[in-house]
């Protein structure tokens, strides 16, 4: 049983997570993002195959493929991922959610209805991994299947705690995924490997009022069906 201090702590990490959209240019270290993943690697996979793979970018080369996405945005070209990530039409709950968390940020960013500029903007943003100092990007084999993706996901989760726990922040970024080609050619990932997903990673800007938000959460008695307790 864990000790009231330990169970804080790791509750401090997962409820203090959020998605971070402006930090600072302090750099982390390479033996600080290896330790961070040796410990997200710790992660539950079937048969323990471990279906994650990460390529981390810092300095120069992170800035060469932020260029080079960057360039294709303002170019106005419209690339596809290779798996889709959200619903092809979304209803609700889920419709409301998203409408939500995104009118939440564009508010504080004081970005309008209608205002489609400043939206493309900001979500050319997300392609310099929201000028963070590391930029992940996380690969998975094309011959895994489902399973291998649920326990891809848990290893994100790891990374992200953990991340938490060492005083770093970090914003998981679908954003990315039509920019597989570009994104595959600058970081020679072989042609078996598919892209996950990319997430930012560094020291969140206190000062920027995109990192005010704080998205909402249903509580469990409204996604959970209790059974087998006395009343």
């Amino acid at each position: 049983m864990a000790d009231a201090a330990s169970q804080a702590a790791v509750e401090a990490a997962i409820t203090s997570r959020r998605s971070i959209r402006a930090f600072l240019p302090k750099p982390v270290p390479q033996a600080e993002v290896a330790h961070l993943l040796d410990v997200a690697a710790r992660a539950p996979s079937g048969s323990n195959i471990q279906p994650w793979k990460v390529y981390a970018q810092s300095g120069a080369t992170l800035k060469r493929l932020c260029d080079a996405l960057m360039a294709e945005h303002e170019a106005g070209i419209t690339p596809e991922s290779e798996y889709q990530y959200y619903p092809r039409k979304f209803f609700e709950p889920f419709h409301s959610r998203r409408r939500k968390v995104g009118w939440d940020l564009y508010g504080l960013l004081g970005i309008g209805k209608g205002d489609s500029e400043r939206m493309r903007e900001q979500h050319g943003r997300n392609l310099v991994f929201f000028d963070a100092p590391v930029g992940l990007i996380f690969t998975i084999h094309r011959d895994l299947e489902q399973g291998s993706w649920l326990d891809y996901g848990m290893f994100l989760q790891n990374v992200m705690v953990a991340a938490r726990g060492m005083g770093l922040d970090t914003c998981p970024q679908a954003a990315f995924m039509p920019y597989h080609r570009t994104i595959q050619a600058m970081l020679e990932i072989p042609p078996e490997e598919m892209l996950v997903c990319g997430m930012a990673l560094g020291y969140a800007n206190p000062a920027a009022v995109e990192n005010s938000l704080e998205t909402e959460r249903a509580p469990a008695q409204e996604f959970t069906r209790f059974a087998g307790w006395a009343e």
